[in-house]
């Protein structure tokens, strides 16, 4: 399995930023201190090229953000100021996850370390994210007819809201969300499927529903790629998730995603969304239990 990362992934926010942006730097140690994947699966994107990024975004948009000209509204908007170092960092991630749904459909997975930036609209980004790394990889992959139809599952616990609007009239393109229900963002836009989960919904309700799902999700997007949004902010106790599930219950949600796709031979690219845990290394554990999910699903 290849694995997309770079040392841009790591490069520090503006100071008081609360997002934890040293999982960046210890998801890989963790992976390969504990032999879940070795050195020369990972590789380096390069920066997303300009015009990939405008099959999704508006040019005005694009333009704004890499010339370091969005006013203090939509900078407010995204939750913090973009400099040139995290631009070329968001390229990067948006690359790995394009070059992620490539590898994918040639060995059957792949992971990017970051991503899952659903927040980010055609105009204007949300929520920590600055361009939609799968909306521009499906784009790319739609473009140069690698696949006729893609499937979103987003379990990250805020709605991929970002995603959805994108791709509301895009049939190539089905969108599932299973998302807190009084989470951010307050207004949610509507993907093909939502499914809203109620405050403190403990591990066992959330699998429950979630394996009733897949097959009926699968059955109306039937696709030929799935891109998997695997936030660890379901977790109980995390600052900005409400939901109840343990770290076991977490890892069981990515393995049942993971053989599920598998058993029914359909690629799979996954990112690692969101995850805001008081302490960095159950956030790590969680995000690294995916990466051992997937890696054991697809090529064990």
């Amino acid at each position: 399995m290849r694995i997309a990362w770079s040392e841009s992934y790591c490069h520090p926010l503006p100071e008081g930023h609360r997002f934890p942006m040293k999982k960046y730097e210890l998801i890989p140690e963790q992976l390969l201190h504990q032999g879940i994947v070795q050195k020369e699966q990972f590789f380096q994107p390069e920066e997303a090229a300009l015009d990939d990024l405008l099959l999704v975004h508006s040019e005005s948009y694009v333009q704004e953000v890499i010339q370091l000209k969005l006013d203090p509204r939509a900078m407010r908007k995204i939750g913090f100021p973009p400099s040139a170092e995290l631009v070329a960092r968001e390229r990067e991630i948006t690359q790995g996850t394009v070059h992620c749904a490539r590898f994918a459909l040639k060995e059957g997975a792949a992971m990017n370390v970051a991503g899952g930036t659903h927040h980010a609209y055609a105009d204007h980004g949300e929520g920590f994210c600055i361009f939609n790394d799968f909306a521009v990889a499906a784009a790319v992959l739609l473009k140069n007819k690698q696949v006729n139809r893609i499937l979103v599952v987003d379990l990250d616990v805020h709605q991929g809201n970002g995603t959805a609007s994108i791709f509301e009239k895009e049939s190539s393109v089905y969108t599932f969300s299973m998302h807190g229900k009084d989470n951010y963002p307050l207004h949610k836009e509507t993907s093909d499927y939502d499914i809203s989960i109620a405050t403190g919904t403990t591990g066992d309700a959330y699998l429950s529903i979630l394996k009733n799902k897949l097959p009926e999700v699968l059955d109306q997007s039937r696709p030929d790629l799935v891109f998997y949004v695997s936030g660890v902010d379901v977790l109980e106790g995390d600052k900005l998730g409400k939901l109840s599930l343990s770290s076991e219950e977490c890892r069981e949600r990515d393995r049942m995603v993971a053989r599920f796709f598998h058993k029914k031979g359909i690629p799979l690219v996954a990112a690692m969304g969101g995850g805001y845990a008081p302490e960095i290394s159950r956030i790590v554990d969680a995000h690294c239990a995916t990466f051992e999910e997937i890696q054991d699903a697809y090529f064990d």
